[in-house]
């Protein structure tokens, strides 16, 4: 499908909180390096490119920019990039990142941050992207254990004004619902996509039900995770692209944000065109036989 004048506007909005964005957005992850991302001796990107990206993607009417303190590289910080490439910011762009997760300056991981640890990282992503408060702060979670005492230390830092609003990542929904005691959730980030975890099928209903976004990652890679999609695809979504003139990347977007209006995209890609071709893929609208084959699929894989 062609991508010339598609704009994010195609994919429709959601109020995340109170900020009114569009359903297709930009998750930073893949600006800082080529190939694999958050690998230490990652070849890092060309600085010039990766700007060129951010500017288009808000050309393009993105207005919902994923990142975190995290996302580097030897050469660069995505929260770093945004920061030179996109302020002073636009009126209507949110900024969401994650906090809980560390890497050390070596680029090797570090254990989950305590309670008393997330201020450091909530004021080292203010201090990435130049701004006096954060859009979006999701909690990313490892394991199953209690949330309780790190949900509670966020809320405080919303309460004095440095956080306008909460959200989860890679949570269960107890998670969610022990959260939801604490202070409001505006989004559940989860790994998703056609095959990839359908038993998360009802949370993300419930989350709509809630009215709380789902923000599927790895969308279009699935299993392959940070290091992208394997190019490898079932017949039936090539069957389905080649319906539409489309790749099969935005076949899984699409089928993606037809799951629900609360479902949110966030794909990521130094790649210009790439990155035209996923604002394009929330235009892409899906017959229900279509939709019928392509959940066949994902139940099947997962």
């Amino acid at each position: 499908m062609t991508s010339t004048t598609i704009t994010a506007a195609a994919s429709g909005s959601w109020t995340l909180g109170d900020l009114e964005i569009n359903r297709i957005g930009f998750g930073a992850m893949r600006l800082t390096q080529h190939g694999e991302a958050l690998r230490p001796d990652a070849a890092s990107s060309g600085r010039r490119q990766a700007v060129g990206v951010l500017r288009r993607a808000v050309e393009l009417g993105v207005n919902h920019i994923d990142t975190a303190a995290f996302y580097f590289s030897p050469l660069r910080s995505a929260n770093e990039l945004i920061n030179h490439a996109l302020a002073p910011y636009p009126d209507d762009l949110v900024i969401t990142t994650k906090v809980g997760p560390g890497r050390d300056p070596s680029g090797h991981w570090l254990p989950h941050a305590g309670p008393a640890e997330l201020r450091g990282q909530v004021e080292e992503n203010l201090r990435q992207l130049g701004r006096d408060h954060l859009d979006v702060v999701n909690l990313r979670v490892l394991g199953t254990q209690s949330i309780a005492e790190r949900f509670l230390a966020l809320a405080r830092l919303r309460e004095a004004g440095l956080i306008r609003h909460l959200g989860l990542s890679n949570v269960t929904p107890a998670h969610l619902a022990e959260a939801q005691a604490i202070a409001p959730v505006v989004g559940v980030q989860n790994m998703y996509g056609i095959g990839v975890r359908p038993e998360q099928d009802d949370f993300l209903r419930a989350c709509g039900e809630q009215g709380v976004a789902f923000v599927p990652f790895y969308a279009i890679a699935g299993t392959g995770r940070q290091a992208g999609a394997s190019g490898v695809e079932s017949e039936e979504v090539l069957t389905v692209a080649r319906a539409h003139g489309a790749s099969a990347a935005q076949v899984r977007l699409a089928w993606t944000l037809h799951r629900g209006p609360h479902v949110l995209a966030i794909p990521g890609t130094g790649d210009p065109g790439h990155l035209a071709d996923n604002v394009a893929a929330g235009a892409l609208r899906l017959s229900t036989d279509e939709l019928a084959v392509l959940d066949r699929v994902h139940r099947a894989q997962g």
